[in-house]
């Protein structure tokens, strides 16, 4: 295997030491907080990773579409919930043909949608498990957890034929960007946490004491996640209701969005990309710019709150440490563009390592991830169900 520094670029590089820590610090949460970890794939899409995930505890898996469900069914994945709201016949019989290998799992929040998953399971005459969606924050989608119909829809689900109801998922993602003034970020994270928690277990009590079937059993699932959210997530009981299941993605890698939001620090980010220096002038202004061959298609145009740029450059290709004078202040298709206070240390043909905005669109964006250790690469693994988006 390689050193980094004879890595074709741009390419994606895991660190490995950081990976484990993260995925073991996240396993010893849930196990601490009684709950199933069920992590989120959307983030790396790699069967290589997601079996890792799995020897250290992980109970199923959580992907975003139908054909990411595919990828790791075939992979003999027996577990894996789909944490959308899924809408269309044609996906609903790609998930029918998968439950003969694996208990596949999908969300609504609507009657059309309900009762159309229905038609196609009852007429397979096979059962399917569905979660219905809550709204207990963010608005995005999901019955909002207030709603005075909500019982009612609930109840009107788990009457239909071909499903059954499984239990109710969130996602808190207002816990990005929630800080109040004055609130640390952290804190922001913990409350925004606690409100949706004991939401669902309101809902799950209200379902309950309506007599609702699904909610009467000892195996109704009650689940959240965002990776901030569960960076700090405290379990807790309410009449007889826990909350079951951890939805976190992010958390494997991290990324500068997750630094900006005080949910860890650069340290714990363990997704890189390494790219070339192409170039370097100086403009009109005298300012040194560098310009890296990663851009948009690579790096994507995410922001990071509170911070300025695409992603933080590193000092170099073998030290994961800040680099305090360049700043990627800018992308185009094919390019990263860096300004650089002072004289810069890097020359045409260097390598250089970016720690992305949003690691999960980043991990999209190529074929394969090299895995590494003490700057030289172990492993090489493929990104599955890249592009799967239907």
């Amino acid at each position: 295997m390689p050193a980094i520094e004879q890595v074709p670029t741009p390419a994606l590089l895991i660190d490995l030491p950081r990976l484990e820590r993260n995925l073991r610090r996240m396993q010893e949460r849930a196990d601490n907080e009684g709950a199933a970890l069920r992590p989120h794939i959307k983030t790396h899409k790699m069967v290589a990773l997601a079996r890792r995930q799995r020897d250290l505890g992980a109970r199923g898996l959580t992907v975003a579409k139908v054909s990411e469900a595919e990828v790791f069914v075939r992979a003999g994945f027996d577990d894996v919930r789909i944490a959308y709201t899924v809408v269309g016949e044609d996906k609903h019989a790609r998930i029918a043909a998968m439950l003969a290998r694996s208990r596949v799992s999908f969300c609504v929040d609507s009657l059309e949608a309900a009762r159309q998953a229905s038609a196609v399971y009852a007429a397979k005459e096979v059962a399917a498990d569905v979660l219905v969606e809550i709204d207990a924050g963010y608005h995005r989608c999901g019955v909002l957890w207030n709603d005075p119909e909500l019982v009612a829809f609930v109840r009107a689900v788990d009457d239909l034929p071909g499903l059954r109801l499984a239990g109710i998922l969130t996602h808190e993602g207002n816990a990005y960007g929630a800080a109040r003034e004055g609130e640390e970020k952290r804190d922001a994270s913990r409350r925004v946490m606690a409100e949706a928690r004991d939401r669902m277990l309101e809902v799950a009590t209200k379902l309950r004491d309506a007599g609702i079937l699904g909610a009467r059993s000892g195996d109704f699932e009650i689940s959240m996640g965002s990776t901030p959210s569960m960076y700090v997530f405290e379990n807790r009981t309410r009449e007889g209701f826990r909350i079951t299941e951890m939805r976190p993605g992010n958390y494997v890698f991290n990324d500068m969005i997750q630094v900006s939001q005080g949910a860890c620090t650069l340290d714990d980010c363990a997704l890189t990309v390494l790219a070339t220096v192409v170039s370097r002038h100086r403009d009109s202004k005298g300012t040194e710019r560098l310009f890296l061959d990663a851009g948009r298609k690579v790096l994507t145009s995410d922001a990071a709150p509170g911070r300025e740029g695409y992603g933080q450059v590193l000092y170099n290709a073998s030290r994961m440490v800040a680099h305090p004078h360049v700043r990627l202040a800018g992308l185009s298709e094919e390019h990263g563009w860096c300004r650089v206070r002072g004289g810069a240390t890097f020359a045409v043909g260097d390598k250089v390592r970016v720690v992305p905005n949003h690691a999960c669109v980043v991990a999209n964006m190529l074929p394969e991830a090299m895995v590494v250790n003490n700057g030289e690469v172990v492993s090489v693994w493929s990104v599955d169900a890249r592009g799967c988006v239907q």
